[in-house]
């Protein structure tokens, strides 16, 4: 079942964000990859700019996250992580289907450009990766970066972004 997540899943999601970020560890580069991956404290800053988290539960046991931020014009899929030990079960799959499903705006998703199975997973789902030029263009207009993080990043953007920019 996918439902919003609340205050009470706080610490769950915390580590499965964690837990997940492994993967990163030797991906990205090591100026960007700490421990842990991801405060509290910074997903606290998250949630409170409008990040909404959803999470994949079976028996009562949250395994995956996914969060969605609508940001001006478009839509962000922000954050999706699932626990080690359930990759590869479609769980990721079920969380951004999901959420695309929940918009009708243009959908954006930042990653890691050396997190190659990120990017084949979100191609696969019929994300396509935007040019250098536009990648640093959305990465300041709609995230919130470091310099570093989107010299070292890429965007993925779904058929009605392409076809938006059309039309403009």
């Amino acid at each position: 079942m996918i439902r919003p997540c609340n205050e009470t899943d706080f610490e769950t999601m915390l580590l499965i964000i964690n837990d997940s970020a492994q993967a990163y560890r030797d991906a990205i580069p090591a100026d960007r990859y700490h421990t842990p991956y991801m405060t509290a404290d910074y997903l606290r800053a998250e949630i409170d700019s409008g990040v909404m988290f959803y999470g994949y539960e079976k028996e009562n046991n949250l395994l995956g996250v996914m969060g969605i931020q609508h940001v001006r014009d478009v839509t962000l899929l922000r954050h999706a992580y699932v626990l080690t030990e359930k990759r590869g079960s479609g769980i990721g799959s079920e969380l951004l289907q999901f959420l695309v499903q929940r918009t009708e705006r243009p959908t954006l998703i930042g990653t890691w450009s050396a997190a190659v199975w990120a990017v084949r997973f979100y191609e696969k789902h019929g994300f396509t990766m935007v040019t250098e030029e536009e990648k640093n263009r959305l990465l300041t207009t709609y995230w919130s970066l470091p310099d570093r993080q989107v010299e070292t990043s890429v965007v993925l953007a779904d058929a009605r972004y392409f076809t938006s920019m059309r039309r403009a």
